[in-house]
């Protein structure tokens, strides 16, 4: 199993600057890849982003240009940076791993932007 704890949400005007985190209780080097995921109430899951372990990444096109994913494996942590912030990223953002065929998620942290 995969524990992962996301932090870094928060209150922030449009225009304004977040950085989530999130660690995993596994080396990123043994996880396949993992993903960063936001959610609004009545929507399904979307993937913001996600990093490979061979460190190849990919955004959807909503965020491209504005958010960056990173991590830092000798923290075990994986990053979003999320820059030029809209009032539509508001969101409950979901760190996720896909490990040993398995996803594991962690409990959320809500972004909020207001305009």
């Amino acid at each position: 199993q995969v524990q992962l704890v996301e932090s870094g949400g928060g209150l922030v005007q449009a225009g304004g600057s977040l950085r989530l985190s999130c660690v995993a209780s596994e080396s990123l080097f043994s996880i396949t890849f993992m993903d960063w995921y936001r959610q609004t109430p009545g929507k399904q899951r979307e993937l913001a982003a996600r990093i490979t372990a061979g460190g190849t990444k990919s955004y959807a096109d909503s965020v491209k240009g504005r958010f960056t994913i990173s991590r830092d494996n000798a923290k075990n942590t994986l990053y979003l940076q999320m820059n030029s912030l809209k009032p539509e990223d508001t969101a409950v953002y979901y760190c996720k791993a896909f490990y040993r065929l398995c996803d594991y998620w962690g409990q959320g942290t809500q972004v909020t932007v207001s305009s």
